[in-house]
């Protein structure tokens, strides 16, 4: 009988952690400096996936450090011939403009932020590169930008 509990808990357990909820596909490029050079783009591949009609996520991993209340990224959609499909210039609120408080949820002083792309991938899309767009050579305290495409 305990055998069958167990199993029977094991299952439950590896079901419900094994959920991967609203996404299809989400991933973070990790900025190892803690700054995001202007020069440095962030891609991720998406070939094999499924665009048609999903909503997309870009992601801003950031903490204290950084000095301004938002952050302007460019977001460019990438065919398969290095064709940019789209080019939009976004603008990410991290921290509440009255108190100063940071957005997103987070732990200790690291905070992680979602925002909508602002159009639907292409289906032809296989890359989605991120820039940032501030005017500064560097941008401290950006910690990681991820992407996170919903079912």
């Amino acid at each position: 009988m305990n055998k069958i509990r167990f199993v029977l808990i094991l299952f439950v357990f590896s079901t419900f952690f094994s959920c991967s909820g609203d996404r299809l596909f989400e991933d973070f490029k990790s900025i190892e400096s803690g700054s995001w050079g202007v020069n440095d783009s962030i891609s991720f591949e998406l070939n094999e996936l499924d665009l048609e009609n999903r909503t997309s996520l870009i992601a801003v991993r950031f903490n204290e450090n950084y000095s301004f209340s938002n952050c302007y990224i460019r977001v460019l959609s990438i065919d398969s011939l290095n064709k940019v499909i789209e080019n939009k210039l976004i603008n990410v609120p991290l921290f509440d403009s009255k108190s100063g408080k940071p957005l997103g949820k987070g732990f200790g002083n690291s905070y992680t932020r979602y925002d909508t792309i602002p159009f639907l991938l292409n289906i032809e899309t296989k890359k989605v590169s991120f820039v940032q767009y501030m005017r500064q050579n560097q941008l401290d305290g950006i910690e990681a930008v991820g992407i996170k495409i919903l079912k």
